[in-house]
């Protein structure tokens, strides 16, 4: 939620970030109109009121007809009251629905554009050259016994599947050395609900545009979640937190449930684009002027995972247009797949600023004890599909795959073999 302070102050920045992603700055200038709409009645409902306590005060003092006629005064005076109050209501609702429709403002220096407008900010590694023909990770798993995609899809429906085996402890092995990283940099580690309550959803900003990807139980007005990011968000929310130590940060492993809505046809092989997958997510409470170094953190705490599995990657300062509604600026980082001669996103982390917890009413008191709003930031830590980039990148010409270094004590394996 935008904060109303710097739409009144700087309403271009806010047209200007409108243009960045490629939307209607006119929603800027509704939002202008509600604020100033709300106002005026928060101000002739003020006045109202005021008026009806110096009327009571009269009416108390009054006799005789005076107080006959103050007391039909104040019956209309109170039927106006009623009506301001309702007038109010109506401009606050009318403020809030222009507020929940406008995206977060875009920090300086995110490229302009869409999707395919991001800019490359670093290169780690270099693709493997193979002397031999590259299978794919759903060639390389069946081989390996590790996954089952024809029954996940007869249990399940398209896009879900089975990790079978090695193919389950290899996801579990990568999950548990991306959560004791996060415990040894300091996270409290959370295993938070998948499911949650619809202001808890539209807090975190996923039921904008993207309303579509979740999944909705609407038998218990609930959600499914498709990132521990929404939890770990409305954990704190309504509350005040002290963040006099720095950042608050945790790290939550759940499931995670995408409709992926709109991706027909695409990547329908394996496991990159599926409807259920695992997820280690951190985030981070902090202050608004801590928020940028902490995105650096987050960014590092990322990079650290990518080369502890030994894949070539790069990371992508993702453009404007490409933001979701919360994300103030997104660092992604992509790891070479080798069949298919690309890099594919592995990790993404975004700075939210004070968007999120303006919505969820989460507040900090700064060194002078007022309450300020404090700004939230996330990124992925490891997820299923972290798979695909460890399989391709470590195959070797007979079907086996080397494990990374690091990831041997957790599979106990130095070495993955076809049945």
């Amino acid at each position: 939620m935008i904060d109303l302070k710097l739409l009144r102050d700087d309403p271009e920045a806010l047209r200007a970030s409108q243009r960045a992603r490629g939307e209607d700055p006119v929603a800027v200038d509704a939002l202008l109109a509600a604020d100033e709409s709300r106002r005026q009645a928060v101000g002739r409902a003020d006045t109202l009121r005021a008026e009806q306590r110096q009327l009571g005060k009269k009416i108390g003092q009054a006799r005789g007809d005076e107080r006959t006629e103050l007391l039909a005064h104040g019956k209309e005076l109170a039927a106006q009251v009623k009506a301001a109050e309702a007038a109010q209501a109506e401009a606050d609702e009318a403020l809030t629905a222009a507020q929940r429709a406008l995206p977060n403002l875009v920090i300086d220096g995110v490229p302009a554009g869409g999707e395919d407008d991001y800019v490359v900010l670093d290169h780690v590694g270099t693709p493997r050259e193979f002397d031999f023909t590259v299978r794919d990770h759903v060639e390389l798993l069946e081989s390996l016994g590790g996954l089952d995609s024809e029954r996940g899809a007869k249990v399940a429906g398209a896009r879900f599947y089975f990790l079978t085996g090695i193919g389950a402890q290899l996801q579990l092995a990568l999950l548990t050395m991306a959560m004791n990283k996060a415990i040894a940099a300091g996270f409290t580690m959370m295993i938070p609900p998948v499911l949650v309550k619809p202001e808890i959803m539209e807090g975190t900003g996923f039921l904008g545009a993207h309303a579509a990807e979740v999944y909705r139980l609407r038998d218990d007005d609930l959600y499914l979640v498709g990132t521990s990011e929404v939890p770990l968000a409305g954990y704190h929310a309504g509350e005040i937190l002290d963040l006099a130590g720095g950042p608050r940060r945790y790290a939550g492993w759940s499931t995670c449930f995408r409709r992926e809505a709109g991706s027909y046809g695409k990547d329908t092989r394996g496991i990159i684009r599926v409807h259920q997958f695992d997820k280690i997510e951190m985030f981070s409470y902090c202050r608004p002027e801590d928020a940028a170094d902490e995105h650096q953190r987050l960014l590092g705490f990322e990079r650290d995972m990518l080369a502890a599995v030994e894949v070539p990657y790069r990371v992508i300062d993702t453009a404007a247009g490409d933001l979701g509604a919360s994300a103030a600026r997104k660092f992604d980082c992509e790891a070479w797949v080798p069949s298919q001669n690309q890099y594919r996103e592995l990790t993404s982390t975004s700075n939210c600023t004070t968007f999120q917890a303006r919505r969820l009413n989460i507040r900090y008191r700064d060194a002078n004890g007022r309450n300020q709003t404090t700004a939230t930031l996330n990124g992925t830590l490891a997820t299923t599909r972290w798979i695909v980039a460890i399989l391709e990148n470590h195959q070797q010409p007979d079907g086996s795959v080397t494990v990374p270094t690091q990831l041997r004590p957790y599979l106990g394996k130095d070495t993955l073999t076809p049945n």
